[in-house]
């Protein structure tokens, strides 16, 4: 696919690392040292290119239902933002976000970004070299850690109902981070394979007993406080266990109901039912399916009337037209819109 003359203009031959689509003609060009919007020739003006320099000092995503708003800030030109479709903010934001480091020095020359994850706010970048941590509304800022794979010591994970913790140990100090676990399984992959590669490992095990680090001293005090704190289920007095009391597997909680008078109240707490409980409906003057057809209500059936099933047919045919006429013409609006705020 050729390059737009005016974007060709705007990169002023700098290689561009990531092309992405926007819907139409427009397009999104992202160079080392900035990225170029690209809209084609639209409804009410030409074809334009705007320019936003990898040098920002904060970067913030706004997502809308049909729109995401990308903001960039910089100590001079104050705050510049561009809008894309929704359905292409991760396909948009991951290289952008990759030139933000890379302007700003974070990552090194042949340094790849490898992943994006957002987790509420918490933002975390895998590369080919380190991971990268911002926590805030902003996907990131100045406010960042980040952890060269070179000092990594351990690489551990800790399984939840909800979340999983990543332990990565950097130096002596463990760093945790937890994430939701349908974003664990392939945070813990990529993540993996990045540090197996910068270490020239296949697995964990490989990988902590070459880089020679222990499992974390905090993790084994509390592995130990948990054992000393908790008996196996099932433990009883007899079992000389504590806290006696327990009932065992196998006794019956309501061994000697039987013996109970039957006019004895006891008895009806141990049923959890009266005596006149059963058949209770038709004491009252007949089944409730009686009552309910007395009512004037009928069991509802499936119709099996072919002109009936023909005319739903094509009613559904006609609603799911003009709705997407309608998705059209929205578009349409929409498209108007953004241009008239861009003064196009």
């Amino acid at each position: 696919m050729s390059t737009p003359a005016v974007v060709t203009d705007a990169i002023d031959g700098e290689e561009v690392a990531a092309r992405v689509p926007l819907g139409g003609d427009d397009e999104l060009f992202v160079t080392p040292s900035r990225t170029v919007l690209y809209r084609a020739e639209g409804l009410l003006s030409d074809e334009s290119t705007e320019q936003f320099p990898h040098g920002a000092d904060r970067l913030t995503v706004s997502e809308g239902r049909r729109k995401t708003r990308l903001s960039l800030e910089y100590a001079i030109d104050g705050t510049r933002e561009f809008t894309v479709p929704a359905k292409r903010t991760d396909d948009v934001l991951l290289p952008v976000l990759a030139g933000v480091l890379s302007g700003n020095g974070i990552t090194e020359s042949g340094e790849t970004v490898v992943e994006l994850y957002r987790f509420s706010e918490l933002t975390l970048i895998v590369t080919s070299d380190r991971l990268v941590k911002h926590v805030g509304e902003a996907v990131w800022d100045g406010d960042y850690e980040d952890y060269d794979y070179a000092d990594v010591t351990n690489l551990a994970f800790e399984d939840g109902a909800v979340a999983t913790q990543i332990v990565l140990t950097v130096g002596d100090r463990p760093q945790r981070i937890k994430a939701p676990n349908e974003d664990a399984s392939d945070l813990r992959e990529r993540l993996k394979t990045a540090l197996f590669e910068y270490h020239g490992v296949d697995s964990v095990a490989e990988l902590n007993e070459s880089l020679g680090g222990d499992e974390p001293e905090e993790t084994r005090e509390a592995a130990t406080a948990f054992d000393d704190r908790l008996e196996p289920l099932g433990t009883n007095a007899a079992d000389g266990g504590p806290g006696g009391g327990s009932v065992a597997a196998d006794e019956d909680p309501l061994a000697g109901a039987d013996a109970l008078e039957p006019d004895d109240p006891r008895a009806e707490s141990r049923t959890g039912s009266t005596p006149h409980a059963a058949g209770g409906a038709e004491t009252r003057g007949g089944s409730a399916d009686d009552a309910f057809e007395e009512g004037g209500f009928q069991p509802a059936t499936a119709t099996t009337d072919p002109e009936l099933l023909e005319r739903i047919d094509a009613l559904e045919v006609a609603v799911e037209r003009q709705a997407a006429a309608i998705e059209r013409q929205a578009e349409t609006i929409e498209q108007l819109i953004e241009e008239l705020r861009r003064g196009r």
